[in-house]
């Protein structure tokens, strides 16, 4: 037990300290929990493990007592290009391509209704850093360097795809303590409950050509990363309504979280940045005996949070005091609807196999293509692989693969409405992930 304590804290320390980069629906996780990422996330009525409490907490009270630990290696790719501009032409891949991402849950059955437990896990995808020095020809330095003489700014031998000073990037990680109560209100049925608690942290680098649109030019960019906390709460159904169908559907409300303070001439409303609301609803069906089929509907309501939602064209051609301030310029991401489909065979009485596809609306359309660029969110289409093997009485070994397709979004520069001919920038991403979870049973 000391050793699972040892290595609960460091998972926990992982999460608060290591940067995620999880961009796939959106930037929430295709699924949560190893299990769930291998039938594409489609879990919201298969109560399996206890992750299940990060998509629906009234699954807790059918997994029993579990323990389940897991990390996830993810691999984006992200490349960002302008073309046709006069002078500011340019392209870059992002660096940092290998991320770890842990997850762990914890359930206790008190009685043989009543359950408590708490996974925790993590979002992110908001991450990219872009090398410095994309643009460097006389006439592009020229160009960059009106915008960083509006702003105030120190002109540099070189400059980045957004005409700033350094190298281009945000990096976003989100950790989500969900304490759960569930309780069966019937044999086949029940409710859960998650008090959500959330830390998040950001820094944002290279922006240093938007000096002049910030009313806070001074927090901006460049100041190293800054912290946020806040809550909120999941609510969750889980009913076996005939021996052949489960239905499940859960609800969180926005997190409300702590302003980011050095990034408050950035984000709109000085810095805000919830945790947006999402509900889901699914449906589990025994087609055979050894065969399930889910299938998952989510709406990640994105509007619900004017940093993320705000167009970055809704001041128009007025440049100076439009990012940071009340309803100011904010990355324009849309609601997302996020279809997921899922199979599990468990084929011999040790092995379990899975497949899933996993479907989302892009939240980012070409009038947003130029704040797309430090965060490319673009992926749309997943497919999922995975598989448990029991290795024990009372523990299990679980992994899963997952392959988001190469997806883009192309369109006019925001440049274009400063008098600058900038042509048009496409944004690209492609993703691969493959995980690995014990869990136990005790």
């Amino acid at each position: 037990m000391k050793r699972i304590l040892c290595l609960c804290l460091v998972l926990v320390l992982s999460l608060c300290m290591g940067s995620v980069a999880q961009a796939t629906d959106g930037y929430f996780s295709h699924g949560y929990g190893i299990k769930a990422k291998g039938m594409g996330g489609a879990t919201t009525a298969v109560a399996q493990d206890a992750m299940i409490a990060a998509s629906n907490p009234a699954g807790m009270a059918f997994v029993g007592n579990r323990f389940d630990i897991g990390i996830d290696w993810f691999s984006p790719k992200r490349d960002s290009v302008r073309t046709g501009s006069a002078a500011i032409d340019g392209s870059a891949d992002s660096d940092g391509t290998n991320f770890f991402i842990p997850e762990i849950g914890f359930n206790k059955m008190l009685t043989p209704n009543l359950s408590v437990g708490l996974p925790i896990y993590g979002n992110g995808g908001m991450n990219t850093n872009y090398p410095t020095g994309q643009i460097s020809s006389a006439a592009g330095k020229a160009t960059c360097e009106q915008f960083l003489d509006m702003g105030g700014q120190a002109h540099a031998s070189s400059y980045n795809l957004l005409c700033g000073t350094s190298n281009l990037g945000v990096d976003l990680m989100q950790v989500v303590f969900a304490p759960t109560i569930a309780y069966k209100v019937h044999p086949n049925h029940s409710f859960g409950i998650s008090p959500l608690l959330a830390y998040q942290r950001f820094k944002a680098e290279g922006l240093q050509g938007f000096a002049a649109y910030s009313e806070d030019k001074d927090n901006l960019t460049n100041r190293g990363y800054d912290d946020s906390t806040g809550y909120g709460v999941r609510i969750g159904y889980m009913g076996k309504i005939t021996d052949a169908i489960t239905l499940g559907a859960a609800y969180s409300t926005k997190l409300f979280m702590t302003p980011f303070h050095k990034y408050r001439g950035l984000f709109a409303n000085q810095g805000d940045f919830d945790i947006p609301e999402n509900y889901n609803v699914g449906i589990a069906i025994k087609v055979l005996q050894p065969l399930i089929l889910a299938v998952d509907y989510q709406r990640i309501n994105y509007t619900s949070v004017a940093a993320v939602s705000n167009p970055s064209n809704n001041r128009g051609a007025t440049i100076a005091n439009t990012l940071g301030g009340d309803g100011d310029r904010g990355y324009g991401w849309e609601d997302v609807n996020v279809w997921k489909f899922g199979l599990q065979y468990q084929a011999t009485d040790k092995l379990a196999l899975r497949a899933g596809y996993n479907h989302t609306d892009n939240p980012i359309t070409s009038r947003d293509v130029t704040f797309g660029i430090t965060a490319p969110g673009v992926v749309k289409d997943h497919l999922t692989a995975g598989l448990t093997y029991k290795i024990g009485k009372s523990s299990e070994l679980s992994l899963a693969y997952m392959h988001a397709f190469s997806n883009s979004v192309t369109g006019r520069s925001l440049f274009n409405d400063f008098g600058v001919a900038a042509g048009n920038e496409k944004i690209s991403m492609h993703q691969d992930s493959v995980g690995i979870a014990f869990g136990m049973q005790f």
